[in-house]
């Protein structure tokens, strides 16, 4: 089972979301692959991702920026593997500059982001990897959000695919859907 989880303001609808999910039905495996709207609330967004693990015995998280800190973290407590593509790497520091309203971008709904929220993410931040081979890190250096340099050192260990140019959608998502689902040991 693949537990999908979006970045900052994203959701279930977001490209790669729906990409790996429309590959997946493709191969039939539709049935072991989740993409949960999170909460604004990391607190929430870990408590409601630990549950969906708890019941569909996920094998691998997907996490894509914020989603990609968050995959690290469940990935470390759960034993699971972990693809992470363009990562925030230090999520309470890089999203200090969002503090305030935000927009869902999906749904627009607006929601509070803040301190308290900053907190969240700094306690569940990951200080060393237990496991790096669990990892596959995929960036693209074009990231104009997060600065990549600082994810291929944070996954120094772990496998990894640097990419040149693209940005923070990371660009060429659709070329990796099968071996995302292959490291996942679905097939």
């Amino acid at each position: 089972m693949i537990l999908y989880l979006h970045g900052f303001t994203s959701g279930p609808q977001s490209h790669k979301a729906q990409a790996l999910g429309a590959r997946m039905c493709a191969r039939g495996l539709g049935e072991k692959f989740i993409s949960p709207q999170l909460p604004a609330s990391p607190r929430e967004a870990i408590t409601l991702a630990k549950d969906l693990i708890a019941r569909h015995a996920v094998s691998t998280v997907v996490g894509s920026s914020l989603g990609g800190y968050y995959a690290t973290y469940l990935a470390e407590t759960f034993d699971l593997r972990g693809v992470l593509v363009n990562p925030a790497v230090v999520a309470h520091l890089s999203l200090q500059a969002y503090i305030g309203p935000q927009r869902w971008l999906y749904t627009g709904e607006s929601f509070e982001f803040g301190l308290e929220q900053i907190d969240e993410l700094r306690a569940i931040e990951v200080p060393v990897l237990g496991k790096p081979q669990r990892f596959w890190l995929l960036v693209e250096e074009g990231d104009e959000t997060l600065d990549y340099r600082h994810a291929v050192s944070r996954y120094s260990c772990a496998r990894q695919t640097v990419l040149p140019g693209g940005d923070h959608s990371f660009t060429r998502w659709n070329d990796y859907l099968d071996a995302i689902i292959d490291f996942a040991g679905l097939t």
